[in-house]
Formats: structure tokens, C-alpha cells, sequence
């Protein structure tokens, strides 16, 4: 029985990784193909009416369309193409349609009213960041489910070190949100007139920082929601001219086919890392295929300081060498760098790894953007954080060594009274279990009581059917947190032979379509706790790499 499966799961291995290298293009980038993006597609559309309405009325209309199309049966909108209602997406698109086509989006527009009330409105959104956001649409398209609008401090970018911690990477989103008050709020008073007038030259150069380390493309870190909310605010303010026709250019350029945006416009290296470690993971190291992909991230590295959080050159971005530096993709990289053929000579790899130290916590986590952040949806992570012990460990540093040490005792604070762990970029709370785990193991801590407490949650966490979903009973299992627990569950001791294995390897098999691809579900963050999207190269990618830690452990159990 033991090698059926195993013949069966070297097939699924080999049908799985032929269909994600058809993915993966001459550059060495891996594709995908995203659904649409509900606050994408409302935020372009707006902007658009506010900066070109004459030059875009067709893609206003279009994208209009494509909204209302998207509406659920009842009355609400999910973040992308075919999720459920959810409150932020529902906000967003309601006012949206109210504001750019209130005649052809009546009927809409009730529902979409309807629905946000019964699910609680504005108040029950906890993030502060979020409220301001929803409630400055609602404002702008002057309904009165935006009650009353908090004035937002513009004169924090004043203070460097504040603005970073406290709002890090939605700098750029803050700046046009609080200049878009200038529509939705009335003048204010003397001193606050007066600190605006102080702030807003900075703000400016905030942005025109960001402009010219993306090459002057107008992408506001390539994803249009929050392009869309400083074309806004700049348009509505009269300001900067040039980064509002740029954006619009960028608006214009990225809309799909369908009419819809995306909500992140590329993902190159997130994709292409996962992509990697998944195929290194299932056998294909020396496969000469991952030569361009390599050359990808030697391409990718960023060779620029990015001024505006503070971030050296050094490290990469989700798109390209002009993105936003973060620790996440910079992690999954490095860990495929050092597994691929020649890593011992790679330049890219070391002075990647010295990045990835300087950008460690006092505490020893690591956050994702800015750090020692202090703002929550930065970080610090356990999940970013465990990236960073498995990339290290991957790399060479030792167990014990300084880094790794640090980054595993802060771990080991983290953990909630169930056993389980947190995850800031994807759904809580497998993903965030299984990766924390796996990173205790590689730091030398099966043993701990905390680990054996994960590996506890992990077991129970565990469905009927043999999949893993979130840990709530209500969601069913998914190919992500399914291949997330399992190689989590051998790291820590677990037989290959043991029915739980078995049992989570058979579900990823029942999983896999004749065509050899695994499909996603939406687990990956865009707004946390409010909006989530699916990734099918991750999706591929993490199925790879726990069939072949499944089949390294049965192997090495028969030696």
C-alpha cells in the first residue's frame, strides 16, 4: 500500500511541476491568473472619474459594469471575483458605483446599502486605518453611512521616525487619503491650516521619493487601490500634476480585459519565489529550467536604498527591482538561492543574507516592511519571522547562532493559549502554526513545549475529509494550509507511515485535477481580517513542496 502511494504521489509531483513550469516565462517569472479586485476596480474607476473623466469614460463605464456584475444575491461584495459579502469590499463598491454612476446603479446602490447595514457598518471595522478609508468613500459619494469623519494628522510626516512605525507602508495611501479631505471635510481651523501648510511640502516630497524610486512609472507599489486613493487626493487638492497624470497612465495600462483591475498589478518574485522553493523541494534543484528564475532574483535585488521606510538596498520586492522592499519575499528567496546549485559562490545570496540580518528587530522578529514597527499589520509576524529562521537555516547559520536564537525566542512569546499562532499575510491560524513549527524545528526546539503544543493544535486542527482549512470548523480545507501543516507535522517528528500524514497526503492527491494543477483558495492578505485573495502559484508551489518533503521522508524511512 505504502509504495502505491508513494508511485502515486511521484506522479502527482511530476504532472504538477510540467504544469507550473508552463507557467513560468522566457524571464524566468512565473504567471498567473488573478480574478479581479472589487476595491482595485472601485479605486481606479474613482480616480479615474476625478483625473481623466473625459479621456476614461469608457473604462469608468466598463469597470462600472463590471462592479455591478459582481454583486452578490445579497446586495454585498465580496474582495474579488466570486467571495462571499464582505463589509469592506461592500463599502467600497456601494459608494463607488453612487459616485461614478448613480443613474445606472440605483437598484445596486439600495442593495449595496441594505447589505452594509446588516452587517454592522463602519463601526464594527476595528482597524482604525480601514475606518478612515471606508468612511472617506462613503463621504465622497456624500452618504450618510459615513457619519462623522476623523480629521487625519497630515503633519505626522513631518516626524520621520513616528510616520514610519506608526504608518509605514500606507505612507503614500495616508498622504492622499488626508489631502482627499480637502473634498470631504470642511476648511479647518487657523492652526490646523497651519500645520497642513507646514506638512504638505513633505507629504509631496513623500510621494515624489516614491515616484522616482519606481522609475517615474506612476505605480504606487504597482497595485491600483492605493494608487487610486492618492490620484484622489492629489486631484481633489490640485497638487502635483505630474504624479496624478502618471498614475492615471498607470490606471489606464493595467486594467484586464473584463474591465476589472487586479489587486496587486505584479507579483513576479512572490510567485517566482514560491515557485522555486516548491520545484527545489519536490526534486528540481538541478533542473535546468530554474536557471532564468535564478537570474530573475539576481535581477530583482534592489540595488537602491528605498528612503521612504527606511529600507537599504539589498533585499526585494513582490514585483521587481524598482518595488517595495519587503522581508517576506526576500526570505523565500534567499531560501531558494540557497538551495539551488552553486549557492556557496552566489554574491547575491550573501549580501541578500546580510540584508535579511539588518533588518532583524530589536526583539529578534522580523516585520515586514519598516523595522520595529509599531504598527500591527506590519508586523512583528511569527510567520514572517519563521521565514526568517528557515532562510538563514537554509543558508548555512547554525541552529544556536545569534540570529537564529533570537528570532526563535521571540517565537516562543508568541504563541496564543490554544497552541496556535498568528499570521499577518495569510489566513490565520494553520498557516501561521504550521510555519512557526517548522521554523522551531529548524532552530533545534522540537522538544520545546511550545512546539509540542503547536504540533498539538496542528493534529487536532486536522479535518475529516484529511485536509487542513483555517482551524474554524466552518471552513472547509485547502491545498495551502493542507501542504503547510504537513511538511510542519514530519519536521516535528511526525512517521511518514502515520494515518495523519497519510490521511493529509491523500487529500492533496484527491485535490489535484487531471491537468496536474491544485486550486487556490483565498488565503492570501490584502486587508487583514477584511479581505483575502488566492495565489494559484502558491497554491502549486506549497502542493509541491509537501508531496516532496512526504517523499524524502518515506525514502529516508526505508534507508
Amino acid at each position: 500500500m505504502r509504495s502505491v502511494q508513494i508511485d502515486q504521489v511521484s506522479r502527482a509531483i511530476s504532472v504538477g511541476a510540467e504544469e507550473l513550469f508552463r507557467r513560468q516565462r522566457p524571464d524566468g517569472a512565473f504567471r498567473d491568473s488573478p480574478p479581479g479586485s472589487v476595491l482595485g476596480t472601485a479605486g481606479a474607476i474613482a480616480a479615474l472619474r476625478t483625473a481623466d473623466p473625459s479621456g476614461s469614460a469608457a473604462l469608468i463605464r466598463t469597470g462600472a459594469d463590471w462592479l455591478r456584475r459582481q454583486q452578490r444575491p445579497d446586495g454585498g461584495w465580496g474582495g474579488v471575483t466570486g467571495a462571499e459579502s464582505a463589509l469592506v469590499p461592500t463599502i467600497i463598491a456601494t459608494a463607488t458605483l453612487h459616485l461614478v454612476a448613480p443613474t445606472g446603479s440605483a437598484e445596486a446602490v439600495v442593495a449595496g446599502r441594505r447589505r452594509l447595514a446588516e452587517l454592522g457598518g463602519v463601526a464594527v471595522i476595528e482597524d482604525l486605518a480601514v475606518t478612515a478609508m471606508c468612511k472617506q468613500f462613503l463621504a465622497l459619494a456624500e452618504l450618510p453611512e459615513a457619519g462623522e469623519l476623523r480629521r487625519l494628522p497630515l503633519e505626522l510626516v513631518l516626524f520621520d521616525k513616528v510616520r514610519r512605525q506608526r504608518i509605514s507602508f500606507r505612507t503614500a495611501p495616508f498622504i492622499g487619503m488626508a489631502l482627499l479631505q480637502t473634498r470631504t471635510l470642511p476648511a479647518p481651523g487657523p492652526l490646523r491650516r497651519l500645520t497642513r501648510r507646514l506638512a504638505q511640502p513633505t507629504a509631496l516630497r513623500l510621494l515624489e521619493a516614491i515616484h522616482q524610486h519606481e522609475g517615474r512609472t506612476g505605480v504606487l507599489s504597482e497595485d491600483p487601490w492605493p494608487a487610486a486613493l492618492v490620484c484622489l487626493g492629489l486631484a481633489h487638492a490640485g497638487l502635483a500634476p505630474h504624479l496624478v497624470t502618471a498614475i492615471t497612465r498607470f490606471l489606464r495600462d493595467s486594467v484586464r480585459p473584463d474591465g476589472a483591475w487586479d489587486a496587486v498589478s505584479n507579483l513576479d518574485l512572490t510567485r517566482s519565489a514560491f515557485a522555486a522553493t516548491g520545484l527545489i523541494a519536490a526534486g528540481y534543484a538541478d533542473d535546468r529550467r530554474l536557471a532564468p528564475t535564478r537570474n530573475l532574483f539576481h535581477r530583482g535585488q534592489q540595488r537602491e536604498s528605498f528612503t521612504v521606510l527606511g529600507v537599504p538596498a539589498g533585499g526585494w520586492s513582490y514585483s521587481g527591482p524598482r518595488g517595495w522592499p519587503v522581508t517576506l519575499e526576500s526570505a523565500e528567496i534567499l531560501a531558494a538561492l540557497a538551495r539551488l546549485p552553486g549557492h556557496d559562490a552566489d554574491p547575491v545570496l550573501h549580501s541578500g543574507l546580510a540584508w535579511l540580518l539588518d533588518r532583524q528587530d530589536q526583539r529578534g522578529s522580523w516585520s515586514l516592511w519598516v523595522r520595529d514597527t509599531k504598527l500591527p499589520n506590519d508586523g512583528p509576524c511569527p510567520g514572517i519571522t519563521s521565514q526568517g529562521i528557515i532562510a538563514l537555516r537554509e543558508a548555512g547559520h547554525a541552529h544556536d547562532s545569534p540570529p537564529v536564537a533570537a528570532a526563535a525566542r521571540w517565537l516562543l512569546t508568541q504563541q496564543r493559549p490554544d497552541g496556535s499562532f498568528h499570521n499577518l499575510w495569510y489566513r490565520d491560524f494553520t498557516t501561521g502554526t504550521a510555519i512557526v513549527l517548522d521554523a522551531l524545528c529548524h532552530a533545534g526546539l522540537r522538544a520545546d513545549p511550545v512546539a509540542v503544543r503547536a504540533k498539538g493544535w496542528l493534529l487536532r486542527a486536522q479535518r475529516a475529509d484529511g485536509g487542513w482549512g483555517s482551524g474554524s470548523t466552518t471552513d472547509d480545507a485547502s491545498v495551502e494550509e493542507t501542504a503547510w501543516a504537513l511538511p510542519a507535522l514530519l519536521g516535528a517528528g511526525v512517521p511518514a507511515d502515520d494515518e495523519v500524514i497519510r490521511r493529509g497526503v491523500g487529500w492533496l492527491l484527491a485535490a489535484q485535477e487531471p491537468d496536474g494543477i491544485w486550486r487556490p483558495s483565498r488565503i492570501c492578505a490584502y486587508i487583514r481580517n477584511y479581505m483575502y485573495y488566492p495565489n494559484g502559484a502558491i497554491a502549486q508551489s506549497l502542493a509541491l513542496r509537501a508531496l516532496g518533503g512526504y517523499r524524502t521522508a518515506v525514502e529516508a524511512a526505508a534507508r
